[in-house]
């Protein structure tokens, strides 16, 4: 694999991240949700992975109080099991760790495997379930948390 910068995302970035969401997700952002995300939320963060000037990946978290709410975890297929996602959510934990962040949540749908399997390598544990949450099938999101008191613990 050539070489992986993995960097901020900027404005520059949101017609690749769209066209990378269209790929990746069956209920993909608009240009102008990435727009509104990159440009204008102050508790946005985005983190965009680039192998020769191409984005090949993205990760995206609120940042609310003291807790992280990840809202996209996206690798292109043709770069995936390559460990993209993996380094991608590191540097965020890292980023999110400096100011403060130490727990996190996201939704999965039950059948996305490999994401269970990422989000488990982090220490995400399932919290809940929301009923019929994918409009597309109906099918239902998994709550995972990554909480503070883990993490701590794990550290000491």
């Amino acid at each position: 694999m050539n070489e992986l910068l993995i960097r901020k995302a900027e404005e520059r970035d949101i017609k690749e991240m769209a066209e990378l969401d269209q790929m990746c997700f069956a209920m993909p952002w608009s240009e102008e949700s990435f727009y509104d995300e990159i440009v204008k939320n102050e508790l946005a963060f985005y983190i965009v992975a680039e192998i020769e000037k191409k984005v090949v990946g993205y990760v995206g978290s609120w940042m609310i109080l003291d807790e992280g709410h990840i809202t996209h975890v996206a690798v292109h297929p043709g770069y995936r099991k390559k460990g993209i996602g993996h380094a991608m959510l590191s540097l965020l934990f890292d980023h999110c760790e400096k100011n403060g962040i130490f727990s996190h949540t996201l939704e999965v749908r039950p059948s996305n495997q490999a994401a269970l399997t990422l989000y488990g390598q982090f220490g995400f544990k399932e919290a809940g379930r929301r009923k019929a949450y994918y409009e597309n099938n109906g099918e239902d999101a998994l709550i995972l948390w990554r909480r503070a008191e883990d993490i701590l613990l794990k550290a000491q």
